[in-house]
């Protein structure tokens, strides 16, 4: 199931566990690890000093009390020192030791904060990319709900280079101009017949006879043409096995348009076979969207990590791909 970067106060999730990024002794004594143990009351606190403390990059698990999470998974993540004493290694075990109580206690939905980037002081950028890598390994095993929350603008860092890769990319192609049939990327007629030989080696006539697909056809056939699996699809694509069982059961199921490039990227489509599936839902990229813009960076640049592609459109306060869920 899918992965949502969203801006909230991690107290106030409705889901089954939320992580609490705490010390060696559960001390609720700033930050993140406050805020949770001041709204989860007294009793959490008792259950805490019952667990003897943690080590640094363990986790240990208990009852969420007057937080709308039946749990909360304390893990305690390592204090930034200079990036070589170990701070990494511990920083992965924090997620690690979080999905095997997951795992553990068959919880559905979990929240995480960025783990060790605030009073600890592991750099912002470094802390989210881990963060990333982590729930992408679980992700590509599991299905679940997962949830990667961020308080305020100040604890999300993407790196500057990307940074600045893609500023320059909405300055060279973004049009602010809505609606504009010149700022389309694709027109029908263009897709239906622009260079069929270079799709999996398809003749003239194989296009011309998959031109009444619909969308579920169109991708399935994609799916099958790249040797992929179902759930290897989906599960790249950040949509659950859910929706997926939707769009294979209905041939005239239409999806919404982040979907659908979800798909795109998943399938690590380049930009005119991204053109002609979008086409079969009624979609088309513009240069007047900057989400179209965003994404079509990635297309280009042949950057298919859809949590990735996902990160960016957060910090430009775009929708993300794929099935959205709420919480």
């Amino acid at each position: 199931m899918p992965l949502e970067i969203i801006r909230n106060d991690i107290t106030k999730m409705n889901v089954d566990a939320i992580v609490n990024p705490t010390d060696r002794f559960f001390s609720g004594g700033g930050g993140v690890d406050e805020a949770i143990h001041f709204a989860a009351g007294p009793g959490m606190r008792k259950e805490c000093k019952a667990l003897g403390g943690c080590e640094v990059g363990k986790a240990k698990i208990t009852k969420g009390y007057n937080l709308k999470a039946d749990y909360v998974i304390h893990t305690v993540g390592p204090v930034w020192v200079d990036g070589k004493s170990g701070e990494e290694e511990l920083l992965k075990e924090c997620y690690r030791s979080s999905f095997a109580l997951v795992k553990e206690n068959k919880i559905g939905s979990i929240a995480f904060p960025i783990i060790s980037s605030g009073t600890f002081g592991y750099p912002k950028g470094k802390a989210l990319e881990l963060a990333k890598s982590a729930i992408e390994e679980f992700l590509s095993e599991n299905e679940m709900d997962i949830f990667l929350v961020v308080f305020d603008k100040e604890t999300f860092e993407i790196s500057e280079k990307l940074s600045f890769s893609i500023e320059q990319f909405i300055d060279d192609n973004y049009v602010d101009e809505k609606g504009s049939e010149s700022n389309l990327f694709y027109s029908m007629e263009e897709m239906s017949v622009k260079e069929p030989q270079r799709r999996y080696g398809r003749s003239l006539d194989d296009v011309l006879d998959q031109l009444d697909e619909t969308f579920s056809q169109t991708l399935l056939r994609m799916i099958d043409e790249r040797g992929m699996t179902d759930v290897e699809a989906y599960r790249k694509a950040n949509v659950s096995g859910k929706l997926f069982s939707k769009i294979r059961s209905d041939k005239d199921y239409h999806p919404s348009k982040s979907t659908a490039l979800a798909f795109a990227i998943a399938l690590r489509l380049n930009l005119d076979e991204t053109g002609d599936l979008l086409l079969r839902a009624g979609y088309a990229l513009s240069n007047s969207s900057k989400f179209d813009v965003i994404v079509r960076y990635f297309i280009e640049k042949r950057k298919y990590n859809i949590l990735e592609v996902n990160i960016v459109l957060f910090d430009y306060e775009q929708k993300q791909l794929g099935y959205r869920i709420y919480a």
